[in-house]
């Protein structure tokens, strides 16, 4: 039988959006709770968990996440105009969440175990649509992958994750779209959705 992966003691930053495998996340922070996670990140040169919230809100009172997340790394910290400090930070692998806590600060950490990674599969001619949709998509709206090397085009993963965060999606189908762990399917459920955007 095969060793159960041990669980990882990981400081979580419950958000109103979700952050997909392979995205960027722009966050400005205040909170002294989680300008010590950011403190703590960059001296231990960890990473911390973004998890979309399900009850309470972002700021105040810690508030209740998903049970599945994605790790994110700052790759980059700034003074933004308003004084406060800006971070960026990329989102790589998906976890679960089996126990949380909340330190007395209020900073909420759980106890996470990695998610498996997707099998890398290339997008069937049947999605060619959604490829298409994205490359404009990209085009208009200039994420920070706009440059991606084009096989990244033809990982079914990439582009269901890339379609998620530029589709019009609620926050609860963002969340679905992360959970799912059949890439096709995730690109087919993002078609059967494509005619809600279609203009009259």
């Amino acid at each position: 039988m095969a060793a159960t992966t041990p669980a990882l003691d990981l400081p979580l930053f419950p958000l109103s959006s979700v952050l997909f495998p392979g995205g960027q996340l722009q966050l400005r922070i205040f909170e002294p709770r989680y300008l010590d996670l950011v403190r703590e990140c960059a001296r231990s040169d960890s990473s911390f968990g973004v998890c979309m919230i399900l009850e309470g809100r972002e700021a105040g009172v810690p508030a209740v996440p998903a049970a599945v997340g994605t790790l994110a790394t700052i790759t980059d910290f700034h003074t933004r105009e308003d004084g406060l400090l800006g971070i960026v930070a990329d989102g790589s692998r998906r976890f679960r969440v089996t126990r949380t806590r909340v330190r007395s600060d209020g900073l909420l950490r759980g106890d996470v175990r990695p998610w498996p990674e997707e099998e890398v599969l290339p997008v069937p001619p049947e999605f060619g649509l959604l490829t298409t949709i994205l490359e404009r998509l990209a085009e208009q709206m200039a994420p920070p992958w706009q440059k991606a090397d084009r096989d990244r085009y033809d990982d079914a993963s990439w582009v269901g994750f890339r379609l998620s965060e530029l589709l019009p999606l609620d926050a609860n189908e963002c969340q679905h779209m992360l959970e799912l762990d059949d890439p096709l399917q995730r690109l087919a459920e993002l078609r059967d959705i494509l005619p809600r955007f279609q203009r009259p």
